[in-house]
């Protein structure tokens, strides 16, 4: 069974970094694409970035040149590094993972960023 944990939310000030992490169970991660999604109130989930298997990385144009998504296969670990965080970053981040049809999702970490 597939599960994804994910850890680092918090409160941080304009301006300042967090590291996000989701640990994956399972033996599908190294040959999965893992992303991170977030969800402020009242919005949609919106895509954040997104890393395959390979090498191959996708942002979204709100966090590129601040965001960096990147993966340890032997850790089965997928992290999000964020920098020069806004107050519009404020959601719920998700990590999702997706192997062949398959989809699996975290349950979610809280980041407030402060103005």
């Amino acid at each position: 069974q597939v599960q994804l944990v994910e850890s680092g939310g918090g409160l941080v000030q304009a301006g300042g970094s967090l590291r996000l992490s989701c640990a994956v169970s399972g033996s599908i991660f190294n040959t999965s694409t893992v992303g991170w999604w977030r969800q402020a109130p009242g919005k949609q989930r919106e895509l954040v970035a997104t890393r395959t298997s390979g090498r191959s990385t996708n942002y979204a144009d709100s966090v590129k040149g601040r965001f960096t998504i990147s993966r340890d296969n032997a850790k089965n670990t997928v992290y999000l590094q964020m920098d020069s965080l806004k107050p519009e970053d404020t959601a719920v981040y998700y990590c999702k993972l997706a192997y062949f049809l398959d989809i699996y999702w975290g349950q979610g970490t809280q980041v407030t960023v402060s103005s």
